[in-house]
């Protein structure tokens, strides 16, 4: 049982080394925006923020976050920026941080959550932007509900995993292991314990590697083990071709977790997709914040800039 509850761990370091780590490299301080509870009518509730745009009419943009993260630990770096253009929407994904609680975890129903965002805020074809675990959702999203989607943004991403001996193992283990723990996943012990992290995760926002690290601690093992293996399920290649709104790739250069080649892959698919160039690995959305986020608001504009064209005179 102590090996099922590392892994998912394990798999949390390789996307997100340890925020008590963060002296060793050049994090911003947090500019925490406003948050506040979402009722999401027969799904549950979720933690958002809703940074306001330039002006009232601005763009609106839709953040979702990695595995293993929250909405403000995967994207405090950039919200900033891109609220100089847009109107900036980020929450917690079901079973992260202050998110959705449920009897199972799967990727599909994160898309729906994303849907009934859209809905309960009445947003008007916003972009949908994802890192990692959030731009496999974004996918997801515009293949179940594509009446809401506006553009896509996809960051670290990948259409599809298992592609080699090794991840085939993991994710099949994963799969494994984080079914015989599901029970555990949604006991009282773990709920409570969740609820615990969840109640210290805005204290101490002054200290970035404090705040983070109760971000980051906020996610159960359970829970990250149970994405992974509902990552490792997903397959988009078929359908990539058949994405018919305006759409920006950001390729992390360094990426030791999805590889650069595998995420221009994804370009290629995606009729008329724009790429867009960071270089900086898995962890870039924090870490070389200075390489990633220049390249996502550059991608955002992009992708704002081509729905603007489609729309009628």
């Amino acid at each position: 049982m102590r090996n099922l509850v590392q892994l998912p761990m394990a798999a949390m370091r390789h996307l997100l080394p340890d925020p008590s780590t963060w002296d060793l490299f050049d994090v911003p301080p947090v500019e925490l925006p406003e948050g506040r509870w979402l009722d999401l009518p027969r799904r549950g509730r979720t933690w958002l923020t809703d940074v306001p745009g330039p002006t009232p009419d601005a763009p609106v943009i839709v953040l979702l976050h990695a595995v293993g993260c929250t909405g403000q630990l995967t994207w405090f770096p950039a919200i900033p920026r891109l609220a100089e253009h847009f109107r900036v929407i980020t929450f917690d994904q079901r079973w992260h941080g202050r998110g959705i609680t449920s009897e199972r975890f799967l990727i599909s129903d994160c898309a729906t959550d994303v849907a009934a965002v859209i809905d309960a805020l009445d947003l008007d074809l916003p972009i949908i932007a994802g890192y990692s675990m959030g731009s496999v959702i974004a996918q997801r999203v515009w293949r179940q509900h594509p009446d809401v989607v506006g553009g896509l943004v996809l960051a670290a991403s990948t259409a599809h995993f298992r592609t080699n001996g090794r991840e085939r193992v993991f994710h099949t283990g994963m799969a494994l292991g984080m079914g015989l723990t599901s029970t555990l996943s949604r006991s009282r012990v773990v709920r409570r314990a969740s609820a615990a992290a969840a109640e210290e995760i805005d204290a101490n926002s002054s200290d970035t590697a404090r705040w983070a690290m109760n971000q980051w601690r906020s996610s159960s093992p359970w829970a990250v083990g149970q994405a992974v293996a509902s990552l490792g399920r997903h397959h988009s290649s078929k359908w990539l071709a058949e994405v018919d709104v305006p759409t920006a790739v950001v390729v992390t250069t360094k990426d030791r977790v999805i590889p650069p080649d595998r995420q221009r892959d994804i370009a290629d698919r995606i009729p008329g997709a724009t790429v867009h160039e960071a270089a900086c690995g898995h962890a870039g959305c924090v870490l070389e914040h200075q390489e990633f986020v220049p390249a996502m608001l550059d991608a955002a504009r992009s992708t704002a800039a081509r729905m603007q064209q489609r729309q009628p005179a």
